[in-house]
């Protein structure tokens, strides 16, 4: 072959290939982003690499996020660019679901994500007509699944604007807009009034607070007596040694590039549940036997990690993207490394569940405080 005919035939196949990586693979689930439509949420472009070097430099020592009050007071702020930051890479190449679930032989991915999510509304009873609040929504995966599942009605809360207007939009292609409802704010401080929900859910997200005691609390009061709170926490287990310096490394890498105050220890959960009124009705890592791995996602290949950093890169270079994204996908890529590592040794579960009940009493109690 001419060495001419080679260079373009090179040339096309080169270009075939980027069409297809950037224009036409779309996200890991139905309805995803495409790479050519990444964006860095409500971060102007030109702010891109310097929010993502101020979110570092403040998640870096991730312990103190947690134990200095003057830092733990920013964590919303900066939470809220962690998410500006990764949301559409979440969905370019994991859906609408931000969380794991356990492996299940002989079904996909998505099918494990939503039976893993309908186990919510069948921990809470949730039925039609019922008012349920998904504490840490994202862009509503989990919200749509739940109320499809159960036919109740479902609220859900996120700190990030441009998460609320993304999970409004799937909403409405889902035709479940008038049962799914997205509100923008804080879940430390909720704009909703006393006993005001059925029942409430969070999926791996109540791990960005620095004190678990400020959502619990805010999810009791919201909740009318008798309701039931079902939540998925992200904690170290018995087997994590803060002696053994590959086990703290994992965790402080987990941690950092997860937006992460601190991980809280897997037998804090209960007490701090109690501590705010409520009655532990169950608890159980889902991650453990029969349950499969559910890091299984994680474990992309060097393949396919080069691939995705080749089309960000192209992105970038082509302008498509702003600057700062490879960084943020870097830094994704480091942190499923640990989460993957995490998994393996059994040192981090993102799935200890724990099912709660607000007290009946509570109602009266809370009249005669008055």
């Amino acid at each position: 072959m001419e060495p001419a005919t080679m260079a373009w035939t090179a040339a096309v196949v080169g270009f075939g290939l980027v069409y297809w990586f950037v224009w036409v693979m779309g996200a890991a689930e139905v309805k995803g982003k495409r790479a050519v439509d990444l964006k860095m949420g409500s971060i102007t472009r030109d702010k891109v690499q310097d929010k993502y070097t101020q979110y570092w430099s403040f998640f870096r020592r991730p312990k103190e996020t947690a134990t200095v009050a003057a830092s733990a007071e920013k964590v919303p702020a900066f939470v809220d660019t962690f998410y500006n930051l990764v949301t559409d890479i979440y969905e370019w190449g994991w859906g609408q679901s931000f969380h794991f679930s356990p492996s299940l032989p002989g079904r996909s991915h998505r099918d494990a994500t939503r039976i893993h999510e309908e186990r919510v509304p069948d921990l809470l009873g949730a039925k039609p007509g019922h008012r349920l609040l998904d504490v840490g929504c994202g862009v509503g995966g989990p919200m749509r699944a739940i109320a499809a599942h159960s036919g109740s009605n479902v609220v859900g809360i996120t700190i990030n604007e441009y998460q609320v207007n993304r999970a409004r939009a799937h909403n409405r292609k889902a035709g479940l807009d008038s049962r799914c409802e997205v509100v923008c704010g804080n879940f430390l401080s909720m704009p909703f009034p006393d006993a005001s929900f059925d029942g409430a859910y969070s999926i791996e997200a109540t791990c960005h607070a620095p004190k678990l005691q400020d959502v619990y609390g805010e999810v009791f009061r919201v909740l009318k007596p008798g309701g039931l709170y079902v939540s998925y926490e992200w904690v170290t287990t018995s087997l994590y040694r803060a002696e053994d310096p590959d086990h703290v490394e994992c965790i402080h890498g987990i941690e950092r590039g997860d937006a992460l105050p601190g991980l809280r220890r897997q037998d804090e959960i209960a007490s701090i549940a109690k501590e705010v009124g409520f009655e532990v009705v169950k608890e159980q890592d889902l991650a453990l036997p029969p349950a499969l791995p559910w890091w299984t996602r994680l474990k992309m290949g060097r393949i396919a990690y080069w691939r995705n950093s080749l089309v960000v890169r192209v992105l970038t270079l082509l302008r498509i993207a702003p600057k700062g994204v490879c960084e943020v996908h870097e830094m994704l890529y480091e942190t499923a490394q640990h989460l993957t590592r995490g998994g393996e040794t059994g040192i981090f579960t993102p799935m200890h569940m724990v099912l709660l009940r607000k007290p009946a009493a509570a109602a009266a109690a809370a009249e005669e405080a008055k």
